[in-house]
């Protein structure tokens, strides 16, 4: 599997760029950047971040972990698929890094990609402040090479027909 899904279909399109994770809030990021594709003739990319394996002892044990996370990173993805093609008509681009952190791979993507155009993000529905990626942002910025990139912040707990009215 590349990295892009299928680049040839994203020419042209700017993007909707979502983090994707195994969170609560992940689905109403999703749904409202499908739904903002959808209407404004865009293109949803999903980042998948894998996290560096720590294993220092053998080098072989942590090529076989680095693996088994991509390949999982993979099904993931391929998972998602589906969704963003039957709510966009299109294949979404997919973007796995490794990194550090979410703002680290963040900064690394957005910083290559001219056509990204919007990050899309979802408050925490655990009820205790925005996410720590949403914080991090906000206290801190990105930093995305000098490039200014408006980042949309939606309610995760908005329902699907909430999302729907809103995009």
């Amino acid at each position: 599997m590349t990295d892009a899904a299928s680049p040839s279909l994203s020419q042209g399109r700017r993007k909707f760029l979502v983090v994707a994770d195994d969170s609560p809030e992940f689905a109403a990021a999703l749904k409202y950047a499908c739904r903002r594709a959808r209407s404004t003739d865009g293109h949803v990319a999903l980042l998948k971040v894998i996290s560096p394996a720590e294993f220092e002892h053998w080098s072989g044990v942590r090529e076989e972990i680095e693996r088994q996370e991509r390949e999982e990173a993979e099904v993931l993805l391929q998972s998602l698929a589906a969704r963003v093609v039957a709510e966009t008509g299109l294949p979404p681009e997919f973007i796995i890094k490794h990194a550090d952190s979410t703002r680290t791979a963040l900064k690394a993507v957005v910083a290559a990609d001219p056509s990204i155009k919007i990050l899309i993000l979802a408050t925490s529905t655990a009820g205790r402040g925005p996410g720590p990626l949403i914080a991090a942002i906000a206290k801190e910025g990105v930093g995305f090479a000098g490039r200014k990139l408006p980042v949309t912040v939606v309610p995760g707990d908005l329902t699907d027909e909430e999302i729907e009215e809103l995009a």
